[in-house]
């Protein structure tokens, strides 16, 4: 495959992707947003955790 052959197949893939796409309602993005809020909020409990121990142990 050349350069040009490759941005085509690029170009129609993303004409197909976007003409399935939707807009989410209210519903589902509000659920969305608790996951990833949720998901913030564990990475954010597990750094502090190890940075704790770090200094509890002296590194």
């Amino acid at each position: 495959m050349n350069v040009e052959e490759t941005f085509n197949k690029f170009i129609k893939d993303s004409k197909r992707v976007l003409k399935v796409a939707r807009k989410p309602d209210t519903k589902e993005y509000m659920e969305l947003a608790k996951i990833s809020a949720i998901g913030v909020a564990i990475i954010g409990v597990v750094g502090f955790v190890i940075v704790l121990l770090g200094s509890l142990i002296g590194l």
